[in-house]
């Protein structure tokens, strides 16, 4: 089976990886000036992540997005410097084409979902650095834009639009392909552009999409600007977007040094995470190491220790895990998560942390461990939190058992072996969800009585009855029961459909008010989904099978 038709290939020893540095990039150029990067998006069209495709007209697939997440990651902690990224594209009249229609054609149905996940949580990213780190985004489309092309734009701050009378804008995927804008569009053009329903629905369905002036007369974008004044309008708002950042705009930025990481048939390794898989039980345990005693204690001593530092360390292992196992790993429906080290060791960190959190790098390396909890929260995998002997799960660690669908815990009448959790004021407020609520008030339904009970145990190491008795973990079986209730409870969980469970547990993750987050993760995640399955997309002679052929799509007219 080739490596199109089966991109998430089930050989651990040939994953795709999310490695990238700006000295190979084949799709963007990077540049800087004072407190401005451009981004340059130049997509080489022979330069496909798998053979198959052409990248024609400013397309991407995989490949180009893990470039701008690495290209973004780098603005971030490198360039302290930076206030303001412009996106835009170094080719003439074409801003982006979307994603490659063809790659999207070939792809199987999990590398589709897997695809519009990942760069759902780019452009989200890109949002949520705005929001808590002052990193401003401005889209120059210097020309057509088209579908997910549409989209990038759509998460940045603001959308400047040539005005040269032939560059449209457009979400053309319904009328064209027979399924939805993958990245968020929807749900943007409402909750974010305040577009009217019925301009809304005029422009998702009108494939050629619509000139720069009515493209500002419906707010798909803020400002246009004829060719001549399109370089001095750029300017301007970039400029203008920059004195609203909160970003230092100066200083010495850190340099992301590659990953350690090994990769081999029991599993992935790095230095402060650990998985380790069960291909047989379809299950995986991913284990996080907390930190060691000697850790920096100034400000001066983290900038000097960069990448080594272990709370950015961590994240950034942590996070490529993650995007691994979720990619390459597609059988594996049961993740086990687990911790080890020294509770007071987390909390201490957690106090640097708040300490210093006003500082750029820490408050970048804060933002880095929201955004790769929030990967967990939408991934379609079960997550157990599995509390026991030598566990960690304190403070910014005990986020983990908060993301997981159940907790386990063990109970133990002797001292030297008893579980202990520790919550820290990490736990209330740093890390908001999607839903822009903290795990433990999502926990609770937004109730604040329970909340407000944990909070008053601070920095207590908790044993299991009372851990269990404040609401904090699912279960505590004692010495006798642990290991057989855990098994059984594991078996149980792998038995079920997956397709089922990852309805089920999207459901249940985000109770109560939905964001434009959780809208596009669940509602819009949850109808691509299906629509990314059904016939009149994917069938024979489904739209997005055909586009290109010069065949008319055969629609099944059956509404359900």
């Amino acid at each position: 089976m080739s490596a199109v038709s089966q991109p998430a290939s089930r050989d651990h020893r040939q994953p795709i990886l999310f490695d990238r540095h700006p000295n190979h990039y084949v799709h963007w150029r990077l540049s800087f000036a004072g407190a401005i990067a451009t981004l340059s998006m130049d997509v080489n069209e022979e330069g496909a992540l798998v053979p198959g495709y052409r990248l024609k007209l400013n397309s991407y697939d995989l490949g180009v997005d893990i470039e701008l997440h690495d290209a973004l990651q780098r603005i971030r902690f490198e360039h302290p410097e930076v206030k303001c990224v412009v996106i835009t594209s170094a080719k003439e009249r074409m801003f982006c084409s979307g994603a490659n229609i063809y790659m999207l054609g070939q792809s199987s149905h999990a590398w589709k979902v897997n695809f519009c996940k990942f760069t759902n949580e780019t452009r989200n990213g890109m949002e949520d650095s705005s929001r808590h780190e002052g990193l401003k985004f401005l889209a120059a489309v210097n020309g057509t834009v088209a579908g997910g092309g549409y989209e990038l734009a759509l998460a940045c701050d603001e959308i400047v639009m040539v005005d040269d009378r032939s560059s449209t804008v457009s979400l053309p995927e319904v009328p064209l392909l027979g399924v939805l804008p993958g990245t968020g569009g929807l749900t943007r053009l409402t909750d974010k552009r305040r577009v009217r329903r019925d301009l809304a629905d005029m422009f998702c369905s009108t494939a050629e999409g619509v000139r720069a002036d009515r493209a500002k007369q419906w707010n798909l974008v803020d400002r246009i600007a004829k060719p001549q004044q399109f370089k001095d309008a750029v300017a301007e708002r970039a400029a203008a977007l920059a004195e609203h950042s909160t970003r230092p705009g100066s200083g010495k930025g850190i340099l992301l040094t590659p990953l350690e990481r090994t990769i081999d048939e029991r599993g992935y390794h790095y230095r402060h995470v650990d998985v380790a898989i069960d291909r047989a039980a379809r299950t995986l345990t991913i284990t996080v190491r907390a930190p060691t005693p000697g850790q920096p204690q100034g400000l001066p001593s983290i900038h000097a220790r960069g990448a080594q530092w272990w709370p950015l360390a961590m994240a950034r292992e942590l996070d490529d895990a993650i995007l691994l196992l979720r990619l390459n790993e597609p059988d594996i429906g049961l993740w086990l998560l687990k911790t080890e080290g020294a509770i007071e060791q987390m909390l201490e960190m957690d106090a640097l942390l708040l300490r210093y959190r006003t500082d750029w790098l820490v408050r970048e390396t804060i933002g880095l461990l929201r955004r790769t909890l929030a990967r967990l929260d939408v991934c379609s995998r079960t997550l157990f939190a599995i509390i026991d002997q030598g566990s960690c799960f304190a403070g910014s660690l005990f986020e983990l058992a908060l993301a997981a669908d159940r907790s386990y815990m063990l109970l133990s009448e002797e001292q030297d072996s008893a579980a202990r959790i520790a919550l820290s004021e990490m736990n209330f407020g740093t890390y908001p969800m999607a839903n822009l609520q903290t795990r433990l008030l999502t926990r609770f339904c937004g109730d604040k009585t329970p909340v407000g009970a944990a909070h008053g145990v601070v920095g207590n190491h908790l044993p299991a009855s009372l851990a269990l008795e404040l609401g904090l973990v699912t279960s505590t079986p004692d010495d006798i029961d642990w290991a057989e209730e855990v098994r059984l409870a594991v078996e149980e969980r792998a038995s079920l459909s997956p397709d089922a469970l990852t309805a089920m547990e999207a459901n249940l993750r985000f109770p109560g008010a939905e964001t434009m987050e959780t809208r596009i993760f669940g509602r819009l995640s949850a109808w691509q989904n299906w629509v990314f399955s059904r016939p009149n997309a994917v069938g024979e002679q489904g739209a997005l099978k055909v586009f290109g052929t010069g065949s008319k799509a055969r629609f099944n007219w059956e509404r359900v």
